[in-house]
């Protein structure tokens, strides 16, 4: 799973809460048959066009990523200008996001440092399933991060 967004704020500060997204591990549940088993895996912060940045984790893992990122749509115009009602769609169009979907509001969050920073996130991509052929996970069917 991905999560795009634009981060900004202190730079030291957004490095700080990018590095504690990256150190952050998610359970990524895997699947050989009727045997299952999880795999931790780190979260990834990748470098989009137009200062972009997506965050890649575990789909199981969504709805708290979403609350910890305070993901709310919207579109308050500033001085009656509605910049980001024409702008973000538009990004998301070019990246091919899908918009955020409805998660749980209520409920624990990542401890990531966001003083000083804020996110706007523009949407989310999916990814599919494949079948391992690694040492560690050969056989096994888990999401293709």
């Amino acid at each position: 799973m991905h999560v795009s967004f634009i981060s900004y704020g202190e730079r030291s500060c957004v490095e700080r809460m990018l590095r504690d997204m990256e150190a952050q591990k998610h359970l990524m549940p895997m699947t050989k048959g009727k045997q299952k088993r999880g795999a931790w895996i780190p979260g990834a912060v990748r470098e989009l066009p137009f200062g972009v940045k997506e965050y890649v984790f575990a789909k199981e893992s969504l709805d708290m990523v979403l609350r910890t990122m305070n993901a709310v749509e919207s579109y308050e115009g500033v001085h009656g200008i509605n910049f980001k009602a024409m702008a973000y769609p538009v990004l998301r169009k070019i990246l091919k996001l899908k918009p955020v979907p409805k998660y749980d509001e209520k409920g624990e969050i990542y401890l990531w440092g966001k003083s000083f920073v804020s996110i706007i996130v523009l949407g989310i991509r999916e990814d599919g399933e494949i079948v391992g052929s690694y040492v560690d996970d050969k056989g096994w069917t888990h999401e293709a991060l």
